[in-house]
């Protein structure tokens, strides 16, 4: 391999470091051990680059590096401390000498540690992977439980029976079958069942998206949602506890129909006219849903998406801990059932691009909700979505995350965050001018947005990032 300067200056113009590029400093040296740990961690996630001699800061200057004159020695000592292959080159850059350290991907089902810890990155930090992460891993050398059978020896008859196929075709657009055997042979063409000796299997995944009854399936049936209504805003009185008896995707719709039915109603006055309106609008809840049911650990037993709904706000969880950080929710996307999320895609259900998040946060501005509240929990990953308030209304917390989610937004849209276009997100008028500059240098404070270093002049018009832009 030959790394040319020219390619050291491609790497230098990303807008952000990411999960196969980080740039170190370095100018005299640097720490073996760290440079290990980091190895390590970035195989651990798919491989990549590590650069010395270059600024982690935009628009990342090369500095040059006298670290670790000799790359060959040091390649050996690498070996020996973390047990796979680094190559090293070292880049006569015009600017200065740059070394790129060239990281492998770790194994499927492997992962690589130092001294017993299993390492990743989490921003500036290098941090041990969670348990589940490393369960998750090592899992991936096995069989796709997904993909596993959940019935098996049935009939025609019984497959039909069991599966609302009648919903699968008008969810995917096509005409339903005259026949019985056109059916089957659409499910057998999207790998949803088996015919491998004149009988039938059907697969989890089909079972999990299509069952007419999850109960009808052994062990998907603690998978079904469940919606939980409370008196008031706490959970010591339940109104109303109701597990869903159909596949994912076929009882989608009945499902959001329900939880809709479920919330709470406000007064507003729109146009001098009062009507009555849901706590929660229907995309919220539709993307939100979609979103946990899909991104769930589907590994986790006895467990389930739950919908909780309060008298003031609706909380939206799913086993497992988020496979994307919280805070980056609104740029990245990985998906931890692919399948799923494809098939589920094709079947209008979500986008599978990134995008529900996006539109969760946008109708919030848009609807003059404090700002959707992600968190990651023990082993579940929890949404709140709180019911309409005013700017007055937020408390120091709501505003801070609106501010940083506002900006975040912008950015992906390939726009900036403005105070105007904060104050138009929190619905001020322009004497409130000195309130959301306010907002601005406490979301600034907690280092979840920065100014654009681009921009000059006034804070008046000054023009904000994220953190990790």
């Amino acid at each position: 391999m030959s790394t040319t300067p020219a390619q050291i200056d491609l790497w230098r113009s990303v807008s952000s470091e990411h999960q196969r590029l980080e740039f170190k400093e370095a100018k005299t040296q640097f720490d073996n051990r760290k440079l290990y740990e980091y190895c390590v961690a970035l195989a651990n996630e798919g491989g990549g680059h590590l650069l010395l001699g270059v600024s982690d800061k935009p628009p990342r200057p090369v500095v040059g590096t006298a670290a670790f004159n000799d790359p060959v020695a040091m390649a050996a000592k690498l070996f020996e401390a973390v047990g796979f292959r680094v190559d090293i080159e070292a880049v006569a850059h015009p600017e200065g000498r740059v070394l790129v350290f060239h990281i492998p991907a770790r194994p499927r089902g492997t992962a690589y540690h130092l001294d017993g810890k299993y390492l990743m990155r989490a921003g500036e930090a290098l941090v041990p992977m969670s348990e589940e992460q490393l369960r998750r891993i090592f899992a991936e050398g096995g069989p796709d439980w997904l993909e596993e059978h959940s019935r098996q020896g049935l009939d025609a008859q019984q497959v039909v029976e069991l599966l609302d196929t009648q919903t699968f075709f008008e969810l995917i657009e096509l005409p339903y079958p005259t026949e019985r055997a056109g059916v089957l042979d659409r499910l057998l063409k999207e790998r949803l069942i088996d015919s491998p000796d004149g009988s039938f299997s059907i697969r989890r995944i089909c079972a999990l998206l299509l069952a007419k009854r999850l109960a009808d399936f052994e062990e998907l049936a603690r998978k079904a949602p469940r919606v939980v209504v409370y008196m008031g805003t706490s959970k010591v009185e339940t109104k109303l506890d109701q597990v869903g008896t159909k596949g994912y995707a076929v009882g989608f719709q009945g499902l959001i129909r329900f939880i809709m039915g479920q919330l709470p109603q406000n007064e507003v006055v729109e146009d001098a006219l009062r009507k009555e309106v849901k706590l929660v609008p229907e995309i919220v809840i539709r993307e939100l849903v979609a979103n946990a049911l899909i991104h769930q650990d589907l590994g986790m037993t006895g467990v389930s998406v739950m919908v909780e709904i309060y008298a003031n706000r609706v909380e939206i969880s799913n086993p497992g801990e988020p496979v994307v950080p919280v805070d980056r929710f609104i740029d990245g996307y990985q998906s931890r059932n692919e399948r799923v999320a494809d098939l589920m895609r094709r079947m209008g259900i979500c986008e599978e691009k990134s995008s529900g998040i996006d539109k969760v946060v946008g109708a919030a501005e848009v609807y003059q909700l404090p700002a959707p509240d992600f968190r990651a929990g023990l082993r579940r990953t929890i949404v709140t979505i709180f019911g309409p308030r005013t700017f007055d209304e937020m408390n120091r917390d709501d505003r801070i995350r609106a501010c940083y989610q506002h900006c975040a937004l912008k950015w992906v849209m390939s726009e900036r965050m403005t105070n105007q276009t904060l104050r138009e997100r929190f619905h001020l008028p322009e004497s409130k001018v000195a309130s959301v500059s306010q907002v601005l240098a406490a979301t600034i404070e907690a280092g979840i947005i920065k100014a654009d270093e681009k921009v000059g002049g006034s804070r008046k018009f000054a023009r904000y990032l994220p953190f990790w832009a």
